[in-house]
């Protein structure tokens, strides 16, 4: 019965770690973590239960209590499952710009979704002027439900639980074998968790952020395209706990770019992921090539989700 798992929560966190032979070239050895295996469909269900638990601990919220959150769709995702077996009703506020599967998925859950008219962006591009909306969407409706509201940017959950889960998983599965770390950025949980614990482990290990092109503010450039493919990352803005002593290297991947990885992914490695999954690969790639790490470098990224939510 070791195999047999305690309820759904259990099966967040611990993903596969696989190396993708087909796409990486020369002697560039590339592994991905697949996040989209989780029961939400993306690396944020991690997050979204270090949240939620923590929120409990500190008392900060008590079941049957509603939950509001600004999402993009991964972690309104995340949240639901994680709502669903607390017993927290949960209202996912979006911008009208995210991929409508998003919002389908998350009322199938039962999820209570709000969608916010976008103020400068387009469909399937969602700026960081549509996201400020939402934001205060999900905040009046907290207010005016007495609900907790998650503010996953400003909320260190999502940064411990990537500092307590993801990176120990990596190094416990690379250890010293490892030279690089590449994560794309939008809240800087995913990013900022994991190359703490792998930089506090061995100092050596690069730690690349990625950016949409023409939206690297990280790298302080001008905002040039605040509408881009990558949803979920790239909103122009410096994430409230971002550590730019973590990032080596900051790359930045264009929407093409994006769009030819997500078909080299699907084609060449049997693996249908989203934008910011393919974006991740494709910097992979470029670090590699830079020859920053070596003639034989180790890289580990993130694939963020599935493209089924696209």
């Amino acid at each position: 019965m070791q195999d047999v798992h305690d309820g759904v929560l259990a099966l967040i966190g611990n993903t596969p770690l696989i190396q993708l032979t087909r796409i990486s070239s020369g002697k560039l050895k590339l592994f991905a973590k697949v996040e989209f295996v989780q029961p939400g469909g993306s690396v944020k269900d991690r997050a979204a239960l270090e949240i939620i638990r923590s929120a409990y601990a500190a008392g900060h919220l008590v079941p049957g209590q509603p939950l509001v959150e600004m999402t993009s769709g991964n972690m309104g995702a995340g949240l639901a499952v994680v709502c669903n077996v607390y017993g927290n009703p949960f209202t996912a506020v979006m911008s009208a710009g995210n991929s409508p599967e998003r919002a389908k998925m998350l009322r199938a859950m039962g999820t209570e979704v709000v969608l916010v008219p976008q103020r400068d962006g387009s469909p399937g591009q969602v700026t960081g002027r549509d996201i400020d909306a939402a934001v205060e969407k999900a905040k009046e409706i907290a207010a005016h439900c007495h609900g907790y509201y998650v503010d996953q940017f400003n909320n260190l959950g999502s940064i411990r639980a990537h500092e307590k889960g993801t990176g120990p998983e990596i190094w416990r599965e690379m250890g010293n074998r490892l030279d690089g770390f590449v994560a794309a950025v939008g809240s800087g949980g995913t990013f900022v968790g994991t190359a703490r614990y792998l930089k506090r482990m061995n100092p050596k290990i690069v730690c690349a952020a990625v950016e949409p092109e023409g939206a690297e503010v990280l790298a302080g450039c001008v905002l040039r395209k605040p509408k881009h493919l990558l949803q979920g990352t790239g909103y122009g803005i410096i994430p409230p706990h971002w550590e730019r002593g973590l990032a080596d290297v900051l790359l930045a991947v264009s929407d093409e770019e994006a769009e030819l990885f997500r078909q080299r992914l699907a084609k060449e490695e049997g693996l249908y992921v989203g934008y910011s999954a393919a974006a991740n690969v494709c910097a992979v790639l470029k670090l590699g090539e830079s020859g920053r790490l070596g003639p034989t470098p180790t890289i580990v990224t993130v694939l963020c989700d599935t493209g089924f939510k696209y």
